[in-house]
């Protein structure tokens, strides 16, 4: 019951800091989640000259105006949605298992609020994420039922571990 709470009050102070945060560092609203159930088309490209300073991604929108990812999760490719609304990357319970994660029933503590109205869902920590060469390790996520997600999030729990994020010129820029 602690953790539960401790996960709110969490919540809580990262949606209140994070409007601050975005007008502060010019990062853009994320688009609702949507419908569709086609899978993200890779719209990333890497800075192409290796170099001693930041890793920096550059990611366009996809047809459907969304920020649209190919990720790796410990080594793994699985596709993701920027969500700058999400405060933790959030998995499909079939990406999930894919990459082999195989919460419990009873894993499935935490209460979550959607507009589709509060599932539940079970958290976790993945060893390492990676889009386009910027790599955070040891990363929260939440595993939600497939009803619950037609594709999975890359949230805060990743966005804010960056030296920066920021959306510049129709593009979103992350920087490791």
């Amino acid at each position: 019951m602690r953790s539960i709470i401790a996960f709110c009050v969490v919540a809580l102070v990262v949606a209140g800091f994070a409007p601050r945060y975005f007008e502060r560092f010019g990062a853009g609203v994320a688009a609702p989640v949507p419908t569709s159930t086609a899978a993200p088309v890779p719209a990333y490209a890497a800075s192409s000259a290796p170099s001693p300073g930041p890793r920096t991604v550059t990611i366009r929108k996809d047809e459907r105006g969304h920020f649209a990812v190919e990720g790796q999760v410990d080594g793994r490719r699985v596709g993701f949605m920027v969500d700058t609304g999400a405060s933790v990357i959030a998995l499909t319970e079939r990406d999930a298992g894919r990459l082999g994660y195989h919460p419990a029933y009873r894993d499935y503590r935490i209460a979550i609020r959607t507009a589709n109205g509060t599932i539940r869902g079970a958290p976790i920590s993945l060893g390492m994420v990676e889009v386009g060469g910027v790599m955070v390790r040891n990363v929260d996520a939440i595993v939600l039922p497939d009803e619950a997600l037609s594709e999975n999030l890359l949230g805060l729990s990743f966005l804010s571990r960056l030296r920066r994020f920021e959306y510049r010129e129709g593009h979103l820029v992350l920087e490791e």
